[in-house]
């Protein structure tokens, strides 16, 4: 629950630090007092969007700090610590700071945090029931929402929507499958043509090289068994070849050098270049004997040459391209699929569609149960809240004909709720039937009766009793004092009835301080309690006979 806050130039407010107690607290002060900021800036320390303007006037930032006893929300710590995000045992300290540039930091247990991260925190921390939610209750979204939180389903449906949307891309697919039967089938039997055709050819990027290089050979065959031949007689087989030479110059060195030993040098040189051109004749003549000037080899080549030619044409790309064309063809057929294929596809079309009925189904049934808990309850309330002989409903209407196979999204039906605000009249839709006041009173019942089954240790009401009075405010307190037994309740009022029934009031009131225009918020003693509770009954005059009423009231509602 939320033990401590703290806020810094926000808004009309200088510096406000409040310890907060459990059970249900009310709000209270003249209009335009700002007891509404409170709630503004712990929404701002839950993550909300900041604004400039909530930077109070002539300051550089605005800075909010909320403490909660996490000890019993086990599953927030283990989010924490996953984050590593955690903090004391047990506590969680979230800080919001907001700069006049519209700049925001978050900060959980003293580290950075992102928005996100701060409302996924908020979410375990604290509901806000604001006053005009009773103009969102008119939504059907916001009615089915409101349903699957009572019931504990949001999970679930989420869920639904999951296999909705997997089975409708499947679907979607399958249909334009069959939609395009013939161009598709059309494109397989090119695209197979095709994928036969450059196997066939059997290219590859390195055979390639090796067909062009091989090509070459053959074609220049003559010129070199010539170029070797020529090669062959010049070094050894002519008269005056290169090695006749040699070996007559190396003959007459080696009996010089009885004379003179210094041409050993050249001689050693001399029979070095002797042995390497012999090397090279003999490297020529096995050139001349593995030399194949094969004609008809030619021409295979050739032919092999021009039709990868013609397939690189045919595709429009570079012959060392024709790997990447057969690998897109082949990925594109496996794209398209055969008739077996196809086959497959609509099972799996069929088996997401019987697993999203299924879970619907079951969603329906939940619905349903919670529905009729729901109804009970908001009926039994409003007979305390003049609404006698009133009945309330949560109608599930099934989706259209063309939809009731199909579904949607949210599941098999619509979610309406129904009223009839007096004895006899037929259940009507809400949004038709319910007069300004009467929405007011059926909004708080709802709100209170799903507040019940709150995830959250924290709720809290902003002017929702708005439209009410008299005997049906006493009760509005009496409720929300009931469920400060079992949640932090807090509490912006107007109504003197409820604010009696609190178990802590705070006033909330407006200065003018050095020009400036500064919120404090007082926590009130009895005799204090009193004072405020009779002004919000007896106005700008208050007399002994509206202080003895203020303190009735606060004696009964204890």
């Amino acid at each position: 629950m939320l033990k401590f806050l703290s806020i810094r130039d926000f808004v009309i407010v200088s510096s406000l630090e409040l310890d907060f107690s459990a059970g249900f607290t009310a709000l209270t002060g003249e209009t335009g007092a700002g007891k509404s900021i409170l709630i503004d800036a712990l929404s701002l320390a839950l993550g909300e969007r900041g604004d400039v303007a909530m930077v109070r006037n002539g300051c550089e930032r605005a800075e909010i700090a909320a403490e909660f006893d996490i000890a019993s929300l086990p599953d927030l710590q283990a989010w924490l610590s996953e984050q590593e995000l955690a903090g004391d045992d047990g506590v969680c300290l979230l800080r919001r700071v907001l700069d006049a540039a519209g700049r925001s930091r978050g900060f959980i247990n003293g580290c950075s945090a992102t928005l996100q991260q701060m409302r996924e925190v908020g979410e375990h921390l604290l509901d806000i029931h604001g006053q005009h939610a009773h103009q969102s209750l008119l939504r059907p979204e916001a009615q089915r929402e409101l349903l699957d939180g009572y019931a504990g389903i949001t999970g679930e449906a989420e869920r639904v929507a999951m296999l909705y949307r997997d089975w409708q891309a499947l679907r979607r697919r399958l249909m334009n499958l069959n939609e395009n039967a013939e161009a598709v089938a059309a494109e397989r039997e090119l695209l197979g043509f095709q994928r036969d055709e450059l196997e066939g050819l059997g290219f590859t990027a390195a055979g390639w090289l090796e067909v062009q290089a091989d090509h070459a050979r053959l074609a220049h065959a003559a010129g070199l068994l010539e170029t070797a031949a020529f090669g062959v007689d010049t070094l050894s087989e002519a008269d005056n070849s290169c090695l006749a030479q040699l070996n007559a110059l190396t003959a007459r060195l080696g009996a010089a050098l009885e004379y003179d030993a210094s041409l050993g040098d050249a001689l050693r040189m001399l029979e070095s270049a002797q042995a390497e051109l012999q090397e090279a004749v003999y490297a020529l003549r096995h050139y001349q004997q593995r030399l194949d000037s094969d004609p008809q080899r030619l021409r295979e080549q050739e032919q092999r040459i021009q039709s990868v030619m013609d397939a690189a044409r045919k595709h429009r790309v570079a012959p060392e391209q024709l790997d990447e064309v057969l690998q897109r063809i082949t990925a594109r057929l496996n794209e398209l699929g055969g008739d077996a294929d196809l086959a497959a596809l609509a099972q799996q079309e069929r088996d997401a569609q019987q697993s999203y009925q299924a879970a619907a189904q079951r969603l329906t049934a939940a619905r349903k149960q919670a529905g009729d808990k729901l109804a009970r309850e908001i009926t039994v309330a409003m007979q305390t809240l003049a609404m006698q002989g009133g009945s309330f409903a949560v109608a599930l209407l099934p989706l259209g004909q063309d939809d009731a196979v199909r579904g949607n999204a949210y599941g098999l039906e619509t979610i309406e709720f129904q009223v009839a605000a007096n004895p006899g009249t037929p259940l009507r839709s809400l949004a038709k039937v319910a007069s300004g006041g009467e929405l007011s009173r059926i909004s708080l019942a709802i709100q209170v009766a799903t507040s019940r089954v709150a995830s959250v240790p924290t709720l809290i009401f902003d002017e929702v009793d708005s439209g009410i009075g008299g005997r049906v405010a006493e009760i509005v307190g009496q409720l929300l004092k009931q469920l400060g037994k079992s949640y932090q309740v807090l509490c912006v009022t107007h109504l003197p009835q409820v604010a009696a029934s609190a178990d802590q009031q705070w006033q909330v009131s407006k200065a003018v301080e050095q020009g400036m225009t500064l919120s404090h918020i007082t926590v009130l003693d009895r005799e204090r309690r009193i004072e405020e509770i009779a002004r919000m009954l007896g106005g700008v005059k208050i007399t002994e006979t509206t202080r003895k009423h203020a303190a009735e009231m606060l004696g009964l509602a204890a």
